[in-house]
């Protein structure tokens, strides 16, 4: 009986035994990973390491998710058995679960001081848990814990500036006085390492680059670490905005920022890359858990590759596509590129030059020139890939010009020539820095044949041209000569040492020729400031003496012109020899793989126009005339450009004479 009773007693815990406390299962490797690095921000629920953390401590993870009562915080901070790192970076993921559930539920137009609080909150434990606890962060490298705490870090920063900057003259509770901003309890200051272009203040815009995505792009460039990568719109494009003015308001540019000015020659590109870092400087965790001090600074990726933060070194997060990206998107360039070659409204008449990055003396420069009817648009994914290879970015930055590509070749080359001078000259004004020196010029279609002129030598070549080929009035000529010299004469420009060529025409194209091309020509517009450098030569013409301006820009050959294979501008500039300082290279399309490869073309330029003699390399790929884009052409100038970076051999044929400056800044050798 006594045995019956204890059965009956015992029942419950007897009839368990009939199954097992522990249960398995196979998992497949997905959800292993899932489980293991799943948490708040990919799965919307805290990590599985939290919620463990939270249940050691008996506490209930629903209450602890709100936090809405200090006996959380206050449990987990002072149970036992919970180291600091686990401690720290759970309470993190629950500060980051009501940020983000307090971010879904308010209305954006309302918000206020308080609504920062949280982010803020979150950045605090996993800051103190980064660098307050008792191992470095490079002894955690490995740990999956580590890198969410640090994504945990990276969004609260990111969501906290974007909040600040668009609520800082327009939210309650948020005051901004110089480089300070008070909101709620806290006090923020401003501390920037990164110039905006034109030395603007403060960014017309901040946003995050992980929430935008864009198409037409091959890859996006980004490097892991520590801090908030941000793009900081310093204002619209200043040539962009010619291309827009007539446009109707849209979400692209604010309505107030679409007025139209005179651009300047040259600009930074206004949508730079920065990365913002709050930094919490407190002696010891006791005093940052408690301090309501921050201090904020933002960093030009691009410049710095890592930090030092309580004495540890950690890289620099930092995105190198987005900037660029958005810039392009927004530029209006595929309709101002048509309208500048048709002389259309909102074109361009005057070369542009972008500089990719505030400018670094210490940094060589790839200048890059586009082809006719063409804008930077044709080297979007060229300069993404070139951004985004680190050693490239680190030794070289990248300028591009935007010309008129409906202006004659020598045109557009004499005004490129002199606006580079300027501003190599406004910022090197001795020529002493390395961006002075060993200048790349990598030129596509049309741009390939300006990128020869400037390493070429012309003395009496393309004057003979001009008075032979063209009928000008030998008087009228001379009389000219201030103004056409620039064009018709000049020395290789100074500091360039090697040119890339890509499907460059430089014996033409039977194409132009044709007549659809033909066509197209005549419905060219040459721009009127022409005649400020033309227009006096062409008046001497017998069919053009008696005529308005417009009648004198329909005697002179236009860009569409120039690129015929019986041009006899295009021949002469083909016989000029290219500095034996320089080295050049050829990537060169061909539309079909089989067949002779001289009798190949790209379905516009032909093999034996593109091909050069003495290229230090040719490249031959299989594509149409927009070759540069190509993985194979991009592969190829990376190439070129690492092979830069090693030792150079001796320069063939040095000259015993050394070369001058003339008061323009251009070379001349003196003549034996």
């Amino acid at each position: 009986m006594a045995i019956v009773a204890a059965l009956f007693l015992g029942g419950c815990s007897v009839v368990g035994e009939f199954r097992p406390s522990v249960t398995w299962r196979a998992v497949s490797p997905g959800e292993s990973i899932a489980a293991q690095r799943g948490d708040i921000l990919t799965t919307g629920q805290p990590s599985a390491l939290t919620t463990q953390t939270v249940r050691v401590t008996g506490l209930d993870l629903d209450a602890c998710a709100t936090l809405s009562s200090p006996g959380c915080v206050s449990a987990l901070t002072a149970a036992g058995g919970i180291s600091d790192e686990r401690r720290l970076s759970a309470l993190a993921e629950l500060w980051l679960q009501q940020a983000i559930s307090a971010s879904l539920q308010a209305d954006p137009r309302a918000g206020d001081a308080t609504s920062v609080a949280p982010w803020m909150e979150t950045m605090r434990y996993a800051y103190a848990y980064l660098f307050y606890t008792r191992r470095a962060p490079g002894e955690r490298a490995f740990e999956d814990r580590q890198t969410q705490v640090r994504d945990w870090y990276n969004y609260a920063a990111q969501q906290a500036v974007a909040q600040l900057f668009g609520a800082r003259e327009t939210k309650p509770g948020i005051q901004a006085q110089d480089s300070r901003v008070r909101f709620g309890e806290w006090t923020l200051r401003v501390e920037s390492k990164a110039r905006l272009p034109g030395d603007a203040s403060v960014p017309a815009e901040l946003l995050p680059a992980s929430t935008l995505a864009f198409g037409g792009l091959r890859s996006i460039y980004r490097r892991d670490g520590f801090g908030a990568a941000m793009v900081a719109v310093a204002d619209i494009d200043p040539v962009a905005r010619k291309a827009i003015a007539d446009l109707p308001a849209k979400d692209e540019w604010p309505a107030s920022r679409r007025r139209a000015t005179l651009p300047p020659a040259w600009s930074e590109m206004p949508a730079p890359n920065v990365t913002a870092v709050f930094r919490f400087d407190a002696p010891t965790l006791d005093q940052l858990l408690r301090t309501r001090e921050v201090i904020l600074d933002v960093h030009d990726p691009l410049m710095e590759s890592e930090l030092t933060l309580h004495a540890h070194r950690v890289p620099l997060a930092g995105n190198f596509t987005a900037g660029y990206a958005l810039w392009l998107a927004r530029s209006g360039f595929n309709r101002q590129s048509l309208r500048t070659l048709f002389g259309r409204e909102h074109g361009i008449d005057h070369p542009h030059l972008y500089l990719m990055q505030p400018f670094d003396p210490d940094r060589r420069i790839v200048l890059m020139l586009h082809g006719l009817a063409s804008s930077p648009e044709a080297w979007v994914n060229v300069a993404n890939e070139l951004l985004g290879d680190e050693g490239l970015r680190r030794e070289f930055q990248i300028w591009q010009v935007h010309y008129p590509t409906n202006m004659p070749v020598p045109a557009n080359h004499a005004a490129i020539r002199r606006l580079l001078h300027e501003v190599l000259r406004h910022f090197d004004p001795e020529g002493r820095a390395a961006a002075s020196r060993g200048l790349i010029l990598v030129g596509h279609s049309m741009g390939g044949l300006i990128a020869r002129l400037m390493v070429s030598t012309a003395d009496r070549e393309l004057w003979d041209w001009a008075s032979t080929d063209l009928g000008i009035d030998p008087d009228l000529l001379d009389r000219s000569r201030p103004l056409l010299d620039p064009m018709l004469r000049f020395q290789p420009f100074p500091g360039v040492e090697r040119v890339i060529f890509i499907a460059t025409p430089h014996r033409g194209t039977a194409v132009a020729g044709h007549g659809l091309a033909r066509w197209a020509s005549r419905l060219v517009r040459l721009p009127l400031t022409l005649l400020e450098a033309f227009g006096i030569a062409f008046q001497g013409r017998a069919e053009a003496s008696a005529t308005s301006a417009t009648r004198v820009l329909e005697t002179i050959p236009t860009s569409v012109d120039q690129l015929d294979e019986h041009d006899p501008f295009l021949r002469a500039a083909a016989r000029l020899p290219i500095s034996d300082r320089v080295r050049y290279h050829s990537i060169i399309a061909r539309l079909h793989a089989d067949g002779e490869l001289e009798s190949s073309d790209d379905g516009l330029v032909p093999y034996r126009s593109a091909h050069l003699a003495g290229a230090a390399s040719e490249k031959t790929i299989v594509s149409g005339h927009s070759v540069q884009e190509t993985a194979a052409s991009i592969l190829e100038v990376r190439r070129i450009l690492q092979e830069d970076l090693a030792p150079v051999p001796p320069r063939r044929n040095p000259s015993p004479f050394p070369p001058a400056r003339s008061a323009d800044g251009t070379f001349f050798r003196p003549v034996r």
